[in-house]
């Protein structure tokens, strides 16, 4: 017999699965009731064929190790029905059906935004990132980045300096580091109050083609995505591009023109993402309220756009009197206030934490007070 537990260990292994095939094969809300059902009618339903044939007969001996391991290594595994998953990385394509997570699985929730740029930049890149990373921590938001050297280190740094949190999502199973030289930036990332994530299974190896997966998994969990520093050819342009589609916010830090790791970042603004000059242009952008005490911008410049609080106070008006008290839809909220979406969802999160509003069945909301 299987208990529920070991039921979800079988989905989070299922080769290829994920939630809108949960969602098609009408079993979003009851997923492990899929376990040990007949392969040929878990096809018929949509589920992918290899994860078809895992699920109708999980190997044992493989989900003790993964519920012996989970123990041992303090790590929790957080299926798309628990409280603990995250509701922006509910609502991408593909999103994953569990996280592996070490740490505080509750910051997975918390307001995010997503660091990203150059395995190799400039001092001065490093140093940007850090500055911005500390700044935007200290202001409330949760700094999300890949482990990787070079800006995603930097941004990890910057936060943890700023005394805030922030997640990295790997491109492995959280039984390794990746990179291996990041190992006593993880431990701190995690005694911080942070996490570390992962939609791998242990004894997934850093292959090339995980870490695609893992970048839609850093803008998924987050409201926008900053590239610091990227040349023309740069992962982290996928990951921007990724937040583009899944309706997030993307932002850009401008450069030299003689600097090639500035040319990616002009790519992306000039489709379309917004340009950053300071800290505060990125917290204006996601309609996160700030004020001036105790928050010093990078390079020592004001931070605070002119009359960009009384500007925020009036659009958190606009949506709570849109709000009402019964629940209504992201799309109904937009044709009510006429914000932008992504604004939006930026808004209702910081609302929800402050227990202003309850989000309600089918990713609608309503107002609590």
């Amino acid at each position: 017999m299987m208990d529920e537990s070991d039921r979800w260990l079988a989905l989070a292994r299922a080769p290829g699965l994920h939630l809108d095939q949960l969602r098609d094969a009408g079993a979003f809300a009851a997923p492990e009731q899929l376990i040990g059902r007949d392969a040929a009618e878990l096809t018929a339903r949509g589920i992918p064929a290899a994860a078809a044939a895992w699920l109708a007969r999980p190997e044992r001996r493989t989900l003790d190790s993964d519920r012996r391991w989970l123990e041992s290594a303090g790590v929790a595994l957080i299926g798309c029905a628990s409280e603990h998953f995250p509701p922006l990385l509910g609502q991408i394509a593909s999103a994953p059906v569990a996280l592996y997570v070490r740490g505080d699985a509750a910051v997975l929730s918390s307001v995010q935004l997503a660091m990203v740029g150059s395995r190799n930049p400039t001092a001065s890149g490093v140093r940007t990132a850090r500055d911005f990373a500390a700044f935007l921590a200290r202001a409330g938001l949760t700094i999300t980045s890949g482990l990787a050297i070079g800006i995603d280190t930097a941004s990890h740094e910057g936060a943890l300096a700023g005394g805030g949190r922030t997640i990295a999502v790997l491109g492995c199973g959280l039984d390794q580091v990746y990179p291996p030289e990041n190992t006593r930036l993880a431990d701190r990332i995690v005694a911080q109050g942070g996490a570390l994530v992962s939609e791998f299974p242990p004894g997934t190896a850093p292959l090339r083609g995980n870490f695609p997966r893992r970048n839609r998994l850093i803008s998924g969990l987050s409201l926008g995505t900053l590239v610091v520093e990227a040349a023309r050819q740069s992962g982290s342009l996928i990951t921007a591009q990724l937040a583009g589609t899944q309706g997030r916010e993307v932002f850009a830090i401008p450069g030299s023109i003689h600097n090639p790791l500035a040319h990616g970042c002009h790519e992306l603004l000039r489709e379309g993402a917004k340009l950053v000059e300071t800290a505060a242009d990125v917290l204006s952008e996601l309609k996160i309220p700030f004020t001036k005490q105790d928050l010093t911008e990078p390079g020592g410049a004001s931070p605070f756009p002119a009359e960009a609080p009384s500007v925020l106070d009036k659009d958190y008006e606009i949506l709570l009197d849109a709000l009402g008290f019964e629940p209504q839809s992201i799309d109904t909220l937009v044709e009510r206030t006429a914000l932008p979406s992504p604004h939006l969802a930026s808004m209702l999160l910081i609302l929800e934490l402050e227990g202003r509003v309850a989000l309600h069945a089918g990713g609608r909301y309503a107002r609590v007070k």
